[in-house]
């Protein structure tokens, strides 16, 4: 097998639409197959892998031209099922090329903000909100930040503690006989055995849903999904080995008992100890992590 690459080159090769990437490897070898090796490539090791494309598209124009149309629908002078022009049409008004303008309706419909239909009546339209597509894409920018480091576990274990904290107030008000029996379920089914690590996660997510559903408050619950639907598996996945099952179900009984009372103070309460057991979790897997890299590393230099 070749050594790692060096480094890569795009350089034409002659034909329009087409490119070649070249990749220089330290050794000679049949790093690609040969239908796919440039026939001038040199006899120093060089191969070439060829790539077929329209052509090379400009990100920040596509970008300019996304954000442009956003704004306009933003603004409301694009309203729901509006029909955008098309391709042709926007490449002349943007003077771009056409794969441009593909690229950037791309980032929109990414978002949510447009959708294309084929036939004699089709093209592309501007999308009406989907508040469960929005939410999941919030969920997933979250869970992104987190595992790039933009978010700590700190910063993560306050913002749940603060904003699930209005959810138990308004929960100890607003819930219901069905929101009560969709809590106890969970905790039973926690309190089961034998209860898979992921089921029991699930569960937990599950529970802390059924807070926030029981809030009441649709833009507090869009605001909450980034938390329950994205946050919360993220500390599963780290406390899992540490944490102590039983622990987490007593505290989540103790939450259910305070909202079935209307007690949001107690719910609070219960709530933010719960919150601060989980921050010592976190702190025992990082020991944990720092003493399982130390051991392989001392291993290693065995």
């Amino acid at each position: 097998m070749p050594s790692p690459l060096v480094s890569p080159a795009l350089r034409p090769v002659g034909q329009e639409g087409w490119w070649t990437l070249t990749l220089f490897v330290k050794q000679k070898g049949d790093c690609f197959p040969a239908a796919d090796r440039d026939a001038a490539a040199p006899a120093d090791g060089t191969r070439s892998m060829v790539f077929r494309h329209d052509q090379i598209v400009t990100a920040t124009a596509a970008n300019q031209i996304a954000e442009a149309i956003q704004q306009e629908i933003a603004s409301g002078r694009l309203k729901v099922d509006d029909r955008l022009p098309t391709e042709e049409e926007l490449a002349t008004q943007f003077r771009v090329s056409r794969p441009t303008v593909r690229e950037a309706l791309k980032r929109l419909a990414a978002r949510h903000l447009i959708r294309s239909r084929r036939g004699p009546a089709g093209g592309t339209f501007v999308n009406g909100p989907s508040p469960e597509e929005m939410a999941q894409s919030f969920s997933t920018a979250a869970t992104l930040m987190v595992a790039a480091g933009g978010i700590t576990l700190d910063e993560m274990a306050t913002v749940r503690a603060e904003m699930e904290a209005i959810c138990c107030r308004l929960a100890a008000e607003q819930r219901s006989a069905e929101h009560l029996a969709g809590m106890r379920a969970e905790i039973a089914l926690q309190l089961s055995e034998p209860l898979l690590d992921e089921e029991f996660c699930a569960s937990d997510v599950r529970f802390h849903r059924l807070i926030v559903d029981a809030a009441g408050n649709p833009l507090l619950r869009f605001l909450m999904n980034a938390i329950v639907e994205g946050l919360l598996p993220v500390s599963n996945m780290i406390i899992f080995r540490v944490r102590d099952r039983k622990t987490i179900v007593d505290h989540h009984i103790r939450i259910a008992d305070a909202i079935e009372a209307r007690d949001a103070d107690r719910a609070v309460a219960a709530l933010n100890d719960l919150v601060r057991y989980v921050r010592d979790q976190y702190a025992a897997a990082e020991k944990g992590r720092l003493e399982y890299a130390s051991k392989i590393t001392t291993t290693k230099g065995e």
